[in-house]
């Protein structure tokens, strides 16, 4: 197969400093670079996870919004590894971000839950 790995994911924001200081500051991914495109009135900030992977962080004006919810055509969700469902969600709910309960996927026996951006887009936490 000629895939590797996962590059990066697009995410246009509602609100640039709010969804900078969720994925940077609380969610801790490391910023790359951030470049203001003045001919697009736009935003990107380009983030990276200890992996490897990176997200890309777009703001444009007057963007419609999407519908979000996880059964929704498209995109289903980002998921992010982390080594404990627990200590995540209390580091979470320390910064007033609230999770759904825990579940157990049933084929893998793993925890995981879901949370949300600042614009609703669906996160899961997934324990390895």
């Amino acid at each position: 197969m000629f895939l590797e790995s996962f590059h990066h994911v697009a995410i246009i924001c509602s609100n640039y400093s709010i969804s900078k200081h969720f994925y940077s500051e609380i969610l801790g991914l490391k910023i790359i670079s951030e470049t203001y495109r003045e001919n697009r009135s736009s935003y990107k900030l380009d983030l990276i996870l200890p992996s490897g992977e990176q997200i890309e962080l777009f703001s444009f004006p007057n963007s419609p919004e999407r519908v979000s919810n996880p059964e929704a055509q498209g995109l289903r969700h980002l998921a992010f590894s982390v080594t404990s469902i627990s200590k995540s969600i209390e580091y979470l709910r320390s910064h007033g971000i609230e999770s759904e309960p825990i579940r157990l996927d049933e084929l893998t026996g793993k925890q995981f839950t879901f949370f949300r951006d600042p614009d609703g887009l669906p996160l899961e936490l997934y324990e390895k």
